[in-house]
């Protein structure tokens, strides 16, 4: 049997064993070890598995993971999220639709203190929800710009998902974070036109709420004090080269907890909660990562992807038409999965061929962000609407995937945007003249 035909089988069995719903990490790590077992021998295949978990729990790079976790974990017990929404509405809330401006902005601010897009949803839910509805919101309005202001929680800096791609990829997780800072300025712009659009073509889903005087936007500033802090920290620090990204990310830890400490909101209860919420999902990140690795390693023995790259190069089509279908399958995964299943299913095919392209894999690694999180939104499934409908029993779908469509189509023309005009990726990672 080929080599090419033992790599297939071993997708096969990784398909098979996914759709039994065995674990996404042990499912690639048992494949893995099948497919390379079957192509040199078995004792090789296990010793492979236990070098790949040394160094996948030797990494430094992995440490801040589990740290911007602790620090999601503690902003979100802490009411941070609260005082993002709070600020946002004391300076948005008087226009129309300003809520659910407010509500962009807040998950915009959140995320940079959380990393999370499903942290990101969760609280806002909690936060604003009650809100709009109560001020005469329509429920499509509301739920859509929850769902779409959640996905920027993996796009802004610090993100969890970035920094999994910078490791897989091997790149520099300050060249990353910066080189996603202006596609998340035009999400956020994009989802503000959204949201004034909607409105102008439905006055009543989003009628104005009351005017802030600056007396009570200064006092909304002063209460969001220690959550403006930490973000200001934690970014300020990275991108002035003052802490590196994992120092900058067990400070933001640090000050999440003290922050939450201090202002009465955490419990034993609620602190052992955190701290084994994170380590579970810290452990699921590292089981998936250890699979990911054997899995990935056996297919290049197969010679599987390099095959598929010297298919794919020699077609006579523009590589934008290649680009185009991988995002078509891009959004259908982030619909089926999680983002970080998404990614490394993916992996060890598309990375070689997008380098063999020619393209950079920093400007890769936003868009597949992006279109990633574009799949989190997208009907018939979108695991956002469907996390807003458990938290909110009384919903609709219906409802939640009306109000998604006008923020789906700014997505989709910001995605469009980096994919023709790769500088407004690349530009401020190379006027910063940051490593590649």
């Amino acid at each position: 049997m080929s080599p090419e035909m033992i790599g297939l089988m071993g997708i096969g069995a990784l398909m098979l064993m996914i759709l039994t719903h065995v674990p996404i990490g042990i499912a690639m790590g048992v494949s893995g070890v099948l497919t390379f077992g079957l192509l040199r021998n078995f004792s090789a295949a296990f010793s492979i598995v236990g070098t790949e978990a040394s160094t996948v729990f030797a990494s430094l790079e992995l440490a801040i993971i589990p740290l911007f976790l602790i620090m999601g974990s503690f902003a979100a017990s802490g009411g941070m999220g609260k005082d993002i929404y709070r600020l946002a509405f004391a300076f948005l809330g008087h226009y129309r639709g300003g809520l659910a401006m407010a509500t962009i902005g807040g998950c915009a601010g959140f995320g940079a203190v959380c990393g999370s897009s499903i942290a990101t949803v969760s609280t806002m839910t909690q936060v604003s929800y009650g809100e709009m509805v109560k001020r005469g919101y329509a429920a499509s309005l509301s739920t859509g710009s929850i769902a779409a202001g959640g996905t920027l929680g993996i796009l802004v800096p610090p993100s969890v998902i970035i920094v999994l791609y910078a490791v897989l990829a091997e790149q520099f997780i300050l060249t990353l974070f910066t080189a996603a800072l202006i596609p998340a300025l035009l999400a956020v712009i994009g989802y503000m036109i959204s949201i004034w659009i909607f409105v102008v073509l439905n006055p009543n889903a989003g009628p104005r709420g009351e005017r802030s005087n600056w007396r009570e936007r200064a006092a909304a500033v002063r209460e969001s004090w220690a959550t403006l802090l930490l973000a200001i920290t934690v970014a300020g620090g990275i991108y002035t080269g003052i802490f590196t990204v994992t120092e900058s990310a067990a400070i933001g830890a640090i000050m999440a907890v003290a922050i939450a400490v201090m202002r009465g909101k955490i419990t034993w209860k609620v602190f052992w909660h955190n701290l084994h919420s994170t380590a579970a999902t810290s452990a699921m990140l590292y089981v998936i990562l250890i699979g990911a690795s054997v899995f990935s390693y056996a297919l290049t023995l197969s010679r599987l992807p390099a095959n598929i790259v010297n298919y794919v190069g020699a077609l006579d089509v523009a590589p934008l038409v290649i680009i185009a279908v991988l995002m078509l399958i891009y959004i259908i995964l982030g619909a089926l999965f999680d983002t970080v299943s998404a990614m490394v299913l993916t992996m060890p095919f598309v990375f070689p061929l997008i380098l063999n392209m020619g393209y950079d894999p920093i400007w890769w690694g936003i868009v597949m962000v992006m279109v990633i999180e574009i799949g989190m939104v997208t009907p018939p499934i979108g695991i956002n609407a469907l996390i807003i409908k458990s938290m909110l029993p009384g919903s609709k779908l219906s409802d939640i995937y009306k109000g998604i469509l006008p923020f789906l189509v700014s997505d989709l023309i910001r995605l469009t945007l980096v994919i023709l005009f790769p500088a407004l990726i690349m530009w401020l990672p190379t006027i910063m003249d940051l490593p590649r």
